[in-house]
This record gives structure tokens, C-alpha cells and sequence, in this order.
């Protein structure tokens, strides 16, 4: 499982022209999945991500983590994180078929909410444009093979 975080003063998803999620002060997260997550790996990458600090406490220092400060989240799911790249056109092989990673997507999203987390989200599967207003910048990618 791979996660692109984002930290966020504002963001939104648009699919078909109408807006299907929006957050104000949070994360957006871009998520892929490969072969071999399971629902155990995406709750070691929920605990990563809830616990995350990097929203600045009064001292400016990136001291607080979303639970702290209330914050909410962007889901997006993103096959493409899992692009292999054998010359100029990717391959996205690697990424976990859309059945199994439609089912992880949602999990993952709803033991986000089950944390009393307020999470949009975008259309598993869907061409969307997502709009972000990444605060700091701050980017962080949490990949389940390197980070635990």
C-alpha cells in the first residue's frame, strides 16, 4: 500500500463537474494499493497516517497530528502509484486489481470514519480533478514495504 499525504488548508474533488468531496484544514490522500495488501496492512497505514505530525503547534514546530487539530480528509484512490516506468509509457501492473483494491479503498475509508475522521472522497475508478491547496508545501509518501 502506497500513500501520498498532503497536508491542506483546502481541497476538493470534481467528477463530471459537480463536486463530490471538499475539506477545509487537513490531509489529502492520494492511496494505492499493490498484491499482497490486506486489511492489516491498511490499519498499520491508517495508524501512520492519523498520528502523523506535521501541522505546527504554537511554537511553529510540526509538533501536531490530524487528530489534534480536528482535521479532516481527501481520500482519492490512485492506481497510478504503482506505475512502472520500462522506457516512456508506464505500466501499471503492479497495481492490485479493481475488485480487490476497490474493497481495501473502502475499508480503509471507513475505519478512517469509524475514528470519528470526517473523510470525503472521490469515485473508486473515476476520472477526476482534484483540487488541492497543499499548505507548507508538505508532502509525505508512506510506502507499506519500506516505512513498517
Amino acid at each position: 500500500m502506497r500513500v501520498v499525504v498532503q497536508r491542506s488548508k483546502e481541497s476538493s474533488v470534481i467528477i463530471d463537474g459537480k463536486a463530490n468531496g471538499k475539506i477545509d484544514k487537513g490531509f489529502v490522500l492520494l492511496v494505492g494499493f499493490t498484491f499482497g495488501d490486506t486489511k492489516e496492512i491498511v490499519d498499520k497505514m491508517i495508524n501512520k497516517i492519523i498520528n502523523l505530525r506535521i501541522f505546527s503547534d504554537s511554537d511553529d514546530k510540526l509538533n501536531l497530528s490530524l487528530k489534534d487539530i480536528n482535521g479532516e480528509i481527501l481520500s482519492i484512490s490512485q492506481f497510478t502509484l504503482y506505475a512502472k516506468l520500462n522506457g516512456r509509457r508506464p505500466s501499471f501492473t503492479k497495481a492490485l486489481n479493481y475488485g480487490e483494491a476497490k474493497d481495501l479503498y473502502d475499508y480503509f475509508n471507513e475505519e478512517l470514519r469509524n475514528l470519528d475522521i470526517n473523510v470525503e472522497t472521490g469515485v473508486f475508478g473515476s476520472d477526476m480533478t482534484v483540487n488541492i491547496t497543499n499548505d507548507g508545501p508538505v508532502t509525505i509518501i508512506i510506502d507499506s514495504e519500506s516505512d513498517f
